[in-house]
């Protein structure tokens, strides 16, 4: 039996939401701040990440109500370009994007579950090969991705339970440790501490010998310094278009999908600003790396950059490991749900136009591409096991947003290519928003390519190693047809 359009807009707004809220929200703002130096400037950074998260999701409504078929950026790239630019997006997101992002995931949330259960630390080691190790956190790791993938091989009503149970808990959760940290637990002197030198131009790296060293920015280092701190709440607000890959499943897409991504990327970039916000109301954003205790190493050096974790201490003590333990376990196993549930929609129609496996192209019994599922969870467990997923996802980053550039500025091209195609929902401030977009976006880039270039050589690498591999593709898809 085959289950159709079984996604209201309920549920596509928690996969919006669900996939974006991981980890990152615990643990990045550590970085912005020693990057940049001054509380305005890390509440700065969020905005702006969340500015140019918003204007790409009202600009990617248009797209997702001209193609209201499963398979999302692959499909509105296939369009707007040709099928080549819309495979090298499909094969990225397969090699690291979303399968790194289903690893990364995955072992973050058994690294949390250790905390309840030392077992399964990522200290418990249970096999050594000269540098390769395995630890319980990887092996727990990969059963909660084949926990995921199972649940969804049975259907997508399955999937949709989690999705609701564990995006619905965790949304109340982050709210509620927003709510404690401002209003209950929080400390107007350290908020007005943080805010008497908000601005002060100072960033802290690392030495040849490994010591953290302070300096004091220049105008333009500063701002190259914001730019290289975006890297890290960019990729904690990604994922707000995996609500595209599944539209095939969800009721009336032309409509539910531009609201999803609408009302789904306010509402996760409200809460990533408000909990930046009780972070300082709990700790002062300047910190001593030999810190005694929890306030004394800030925001900046919060222990293992776990800033979620120092300001759960500040509210609950003793007890703030397990509370955050079992809140960042409830976001990251809801996050994989979503990313596991949309991303094979992707490969699937990446496969019915004869650039993947042949079965990745047709639904199981249970209406699902069980096939392109299990593909999935076997590259992402390889992940799991590499221990490379975190650079993997640190090397794409630049890719990811060159792809999201050219998927913007296919709003563009397809308003010359295809002026009379129906377009039930137009870009929100079409042209200044995806404009405005446009320019940001390169900005970000720009800045990586000067700042971090060996951060973005492996990312237009992978890209580029996918050319041959979809010509590839093509010659034995006319093979086949021959």
């Amino acid at each position: 039996m085959t289950e159709k359009k079984s996604l209201n807009l309920l549920d596509a707004t928690l996969i919006v939401s669900g996939s974006m809220i991981g980890s990152g929200i615990f643990i990045v703002s550590a970085d912005i701040a020693r990057q940049t130096g001054g509380a305005g400037w890390l509440l700065l950074s969020w905005i702006i990440s969340g500015v140019i998260t918003l204007f790409a999701a009202l600009s990617y409504g248009e797209l997702a109500s001209m193609f209201p078929h499963a398979g999302g950026q692959y499909v509105y790239l296939k369009n707007a370009y040709n099928p080549l630019i819309g495979f090298l997006y499909g094969w990225t997101i397969f090699l690291v994007v979303q399968c790194g992002t289903i690893a990364a995931v995955a072992v973050a949330f058994a690294k949390y579950t250790g905390v309840l259960f030392p077992v399964l630390s990522e200290n418990n080691i249970l096999f050594v090969a000269g540098n390769f190790k395995i630890s319980a956190a990887q092996l727990f790791g990969i059963f909660s991705i084949l926990l995921l993938t199972f649940i969804n091989s049975r259907g997508i009503s399955y999937g949709k339970i989690v999705l609701r149970l564990f995006t619905s808990a965790k949304l109340i959760a982050l709210f509620g440790i927003i709510v404690l940290g401002i209003f209950v637990y929080g400390s107007s002197e350290t908020w007005s501490m943080n805010w008497s030198d908000a601005f002060s131009f100072s960033h802290w790296s690392k030495d040849v010998d490994g010591n953290w060293i302070q300096c004091n920015l220049s105008t333009i280092a500063l701002m190259s310094a914001v730019g290289v701190g975006l890297v890290g709440s960019l990729f904690s607000s990604d994922a707000w278009n995996n609500v595209t890959f599944i539209s095939g499943d969800i009721e009336n897409p032309k409509r539910n999908i531009p609201l999803s991504l609408a009302i789904g990327t306010i509402l996760v970039v409200s809460l990533y600003l408000l909990a930046n916000i009780a972070y300082l109301y709990l700790l002062p954003l300047a910190g001593d790396p030999d810190g005694a205790n929890v306030f004394s190493r800030g925001i900046q050096f919060a222990q293992n950059e776990r800033v979620g974790t120092a300001a759960a201490q500040m509210m609950f003590g003793g007890a703030a490991a397990v509370v955050m333990a079992v809140l960042i376990m409830i976001s990251t196993f809801g996050c994989n749900n979503g990313v596991i549930l949309a991303s094979v929609r992707v490969y699937q129609a990446m496969a019915k136009d004869g650039l993947f496996f042949e079965k990745m192209k047709h639904n199981n019994e249970n209406g699902v591409p069980g096939f392109a599922l299990w593909i999935q969870f076997l590259w992402s467990a390889m992940l799991c096991l590499s221990g490379k997923y975190g650079d993997l996802l640190d090397y794409v980053m630049f890719s990811v947003m060159l792809f999201y550039i050219l998927t913007i500025a296919g709003i563009f091209i397809l308003r010359k290519k295809k002026p009379d195609a129906e377009r039930p929902y137009k870009a929100w401030g079409y042209p200044l928003v995806p404009a405005l977009y446009l320019v940001l976006a390169s900005a970000f880039c720009i800045n990586l390519l000067i700042v971090k270039f060996s951060a973005c050589w492996p990312g237009l690498l992978i890209v580029a190693i996918g050319v041959p591999v979809y010509y590839y593709w093509k010659k034995k898809e006319l093979a086949t047809a021959n």
